[in-house]
């Protein structure tokens, strides 16, 4: 394969935009690109309400070397449901959806459990609603099932918990935040979208489809898997990475965009083109309450929130191959997107907010962490936090995000230092039963039984309905021959 950096196109607007920043920005780029074996990808950056940067690297198509441009189209995956989130936003506008009302308000022919649930609580993913994911599978392909057949079936699995007690990202949730703007609105969502954000904003590269539909100047994504070939061992081989969203699906995962449409759409957003007034566009970028009082992980229909005291910033992340962040007080957005499933371009977006604001790669966590450990080695992770939380009492890596983050390095096969951050996790969430199974996880890959079994048992102590776990430290302890080899 020819380099992917065998043709670097490079767009610059005319704001500002200095030869310094300018090799800064192509610095963490290209280093990203190489580490995590990015074909191609593209980036915007939003700067007070104009685009100052729009850029693009290496190739769309890998067998044809195709190269990036501004027109070439990305899966943007989950980052859709911000556009839904706008969508139930423009309705509760017009006087068609509260927010706080039960989705029974809205919705027929909903089990007795489902119908107490709030749009909001459905938007920040607190609902407890059985998994729609369940029942296809996009990855596979399979659509032989109707959407009355698959909606007949959800509705006789039971809920996964009470409902606002915890998270979980559930698909469930915008599949019918869509059946609600198909009936509020008397249209199509896709055509609701089209006439209320695009076309408002003007945004002629973004459309709904997968990997069956015939999309322009589309880049295909890929994906590094795991291969045993037989004498050869294991390697990682760049492979097609098909998905197929169902129509009545895609208000969740469907849409294809570039970065200056997103980009577009984000100054649209946050001018007033969108939403009429700033307590709509506010009350989507907050969090809600759980049942004990705490904030929700989500803000409706964002992902990526960072509500710290300063550089505020909320976005959303897809697939593992697009994202973006804005930074309202700072007047900035970052977009990256790129055609490589577990690229995880969010990881980096800050470090690139941070050529504009240096001081923002200090006020996120995970950014200062992932950039100084690479240098220190892992297992300065718990000296390195206790180091900078004294000289900062707002230094608070977050739970969730360390948790993500493990996972990811150990989906990449790094699990030694996944192994580190799990650890920390464990440090300084000593109360939480996942931190403890997500270690007990790592623990055990590695081949330490032992450890692993003392973290799986801290966690069911801490969650006896961790079922999970129980069935881990069963399989761990009956296979070291203890006699106590029974877990309840």
């Amino acid at each position: 394969m020819k380099s992917y950096f065998l043709l670097i196109l490079c767009i610059f607007s005319s704001y500002g935009y200095g030869q310094e920043t300018a090799s800064a920005i192509e610095a963490i780029i290209k280093r990203e690109m190489a580490e995590r074996k990015i074909p191609g990808l593209q980036i915007a950056v939003v700067k007070e309400g104009k685009v100052i940067v729009k850029r693009s690297f290496g190739v769309a198509n890998v067998p044809d070397q195709v190269p990036v441009t501004d027109t070439t189209v990305f899966a943007i995956n989950s980052c859709t449901k911000v556009f839904t989130a706008t969508a139930i936003m423009q309705l509760a506008e017009q006087g068609k959806v509260d927010l706080s009302a039960p989705v029974s308000r809205y919705l027929d022919d909903l089990p007795e459990q489902w119908q107490k649930v709030t749009i909001e609580q459905m938007m920040t993913h607190i609902s407890g609603f059985p998994e729609i994911l369940k029942l296809f599978d996009p990855a596979t392909g399979d659509t032989s099932k109707t959407e009355k057949e698959i909606w007949d079936e959800l509705k006789g699995l039971p809920m996964e918990f009470k409902t606002g007690e915890q998270f979980s990202y559930n698909q469930t949730n915008y599949y019918l935040l869509g059946k609600i703007i198909n009936k509020l609105s008397g249209k199509s969502f896709d055509q609701f979208f089209k006439e209320e954000q695009f076309q408002k904003v003007g945004m002629p590269h973004t459309l709904f489809g997968d990997s069956k539909d015939v999309i322009p100047h589309f880049a295909p994504t890929y994906r590094y898997r795991n291969m045993t070939e037989g004498e050869n061992g294991n390697r990682q081989k760049l492979v097609n990475d098909y998905f197929i969203f169902p129509p009545y699906s895609r208000t969740g995962a469907g849409l294809n965009s570039t970065a200056e449409d997103l980009a577009m759409w984000i100054i649209a957003l946050q001018s007033g083109k969108l939403l009429k007034t700033e307590e709509s566009l506010q009350r989507m970028w907050k969090p809600i309450k759980m049942n004990n009082g705490s904030q929700t992980m989500w803000s409706p229909g964002w992902g990526l929130t960072k509500f710290r005291t300063k550089h505020k910033a909320i976005g959303m992340s897809g697939g593992g191959r697009s994202a973006f962040l804005v930074y309202p007080d700072d007047h900035l957005a970052i977009i990256v997107l790129t055609n490589l499933a577990g690229s995880y371009p969010e990881e980096f977006l800050e470090e690139l907010a941070g050529v504009y604001y240096p001081e923002i790669i200090k006020s996120d966590p995970l950014t200062y962490l992932r950039l100084h450990l690479k240098k220190i080695g892992f297992d300065k992770a718990i000296e390195l936090v206790n180091s900078e939380k004294k000289k900062n009492p707002d230094f608070k890596p977050q739970e969730a995000e360390l948790n993500n983050w493990g996972y990811r390095m150990m989906s990449e096969n790094d699990i030694k230092n996944a192994s580190e951050i799990f650890k920390l996790n464990v440090y300084l969430f000593p109360n939480s039963w996942n931190a403890y199974d997500s270690y007990g996880e790592a623990l055990l890959k590695l081949g330490n039984k032992s450890q692993a079994a003392i973290m799986y048992r801290k966690s069911i102590d801490l969650n006896p309905d961790n079922e999970y776990g129980k069935k881990i430290l069963n399989e761990i302890l009956t296979a070291n021959g203890s006699t106590n080899s029974s877990v309840k």
